[in-house]
């Protein structure tokens, strides 16, 4: 069957950076908003933009991330000829076993995308929090007659020194790529999200590890070898909310922001779900001494503390006289009594003992790890 555009989603990241909460699964399957996981938004940008085959490329613990992902139902794209596939880690004679780099990865999955032979390749990111229609993607990569285009957002020029950033003429086209620059000459920050015409791409590919194998990434080694072989690069601007959750500081911050009725992403517009694996929960229970302000309490909880700017995930239990403050809090975590939460990210599972202080600021955000296991010490950032 022939495909327009085949999505692939590189979801092997270790996440190192959010360090306790990716102990033991990928970064990509992070609990988010209370009823999501990181990677339900690319999934579901997919599935809103009518592409209905995705290959999603695991590496780092990947289990959770495949059970959630399942046959891809839960997004609707579990078709007869499409659907989702979860591509395994490769195993290479010489039994390595890691992908060197994004382009690296593609490579060891080149006969995957050859048997569903596309005509172009949406190469994405499953650890970014936002809405986009693909489609109006590779409508504007057709009319530029591109070889590759590269998603773009404007940042801040202090923002710009974190990113790659995409220098273009008039025409949008792409004449120079800067790798996280000290004095950026724009501020059109790459959004690791890339249309290929997959014919050009593999050729690539094969030459590169054909040879000195060069090609690993796309951001360091691919775009530079397009722009030197004088390619057809173009820019696409989004102007919608997006946000890299890779670090504890901006996980944190991307979930308050979704709290926010005026937030541009917007997780109520019916035109654009967001999906998710369906669990089947019991409602929630707040006790008499219950107290909910400006929260996002979901399915299987129970609340008997006070819960302000906050979200509690399925399936949390907060004790009586405990507070919960600007803090998100993931499945199955369990908060003791007398307990205090604030300006927090608490993992998975993880069990808060009674009269515990977990307490960071709007510099530093506290963590409990998936599984930690807190008594009543202090945990605080000052």
């Amino acid at each position: 069957m022939k495909h327009d555009m085949l999505g692939i989603i590189l979801a092997g990241g270790q996440g190192t950076r959010l360090g306790k909460l990716t102990k033991s699964t990928a970064k990509p399957a992070v609990p988010f908003g209370g009823r999501y996981r990181i990677i339900d938004f690319t999934l579901s940008n997919c599935a809103n933009s009518g592409i209905d085959t995705v290959g999603v490329i695991t590496q780092y613990k990947p289990l959770e991330l495949n059970a959630h992902i399942g046959n891809g139902a839960s997004w609707g794209l579990n078709e007869q000829n499409g659907g989702v596939t979860v591509l395994q880690p490769y195993s290479a004679s010489d039994g390595e076993k890691w992908f060197k780099g994004t382009a690296h990865a593609i490579y060891q999955n080149i006969e995957y995308i050859d048997r569903m032979n596309p005509t172009y390749v949406l190469i994405l990111s499953g650890d970014h929090i936002y809405k986009m229609d693909y489609e109006a993607m590779l409508a504007y990569h057709q009319a530029k007659k591109a070889s590759l285009t590269v998603g773009v957002i404007p940042v801040t020029n202090e923002e710009a020194k974190r990113f790659g950033i995409m220098n273009t003429d008039e025409t949008e086209r792409i004449i120079q790529f800067e790798e996280k620059p000290e004095q950026p000459k724009s501020n059109l920050a790459s959004m690791g999200i890339y249309i290929f015409n997959w014919a050009t791409l593999k050729k690539y590919l094969q030459d590169s590890y054909a040879t000195d194998g060069s090609l690993e990434d796309f951001g360091h080694d691919v775009i530079p070898a397009y722009l030197e072989h004088n390619e057809a690069v173009f820019a696409y601007a989004f102007d919608g909310y997006w946000r890299d959750v890779g670090t504890i500081y901006s996980l944190w911050q991307s979930n308050m922001e979704f709290l926010s009725p005026n937030s541009t992403l917007n997780i109520g517009d019916l035109n654009w779900r967001i999906y998710s694996k369906a669990l089947a929960l019991p409602p929630m229970l707040l006790t008499e001494s219950a107290k909910v302000k400006n929260s996002m309490i979901v399915d299987g909880c129970y609340v008997a503390g006070t819960v302000t700017h906050s979200i509690l995930s399925q399936n949390v239990k907060v004790g009586e006289n405990s507070v919960v403050k600007d803090s998100m809090v993931m499945p199955n975590a369990v908060i003791g009594k007398d307990v205090v939460i604030d300006h927090a990210l608490i993992g998975e599972r993880a069990i808060i003992g009674d009269g515990a202080r977990v307490v960071g600021s709007n510099e530093e955000i506290a963590v409990a790890g998936y599984r930690e296991v807190l008594g009543g010490e202090q945990h605080e950032k000052e």
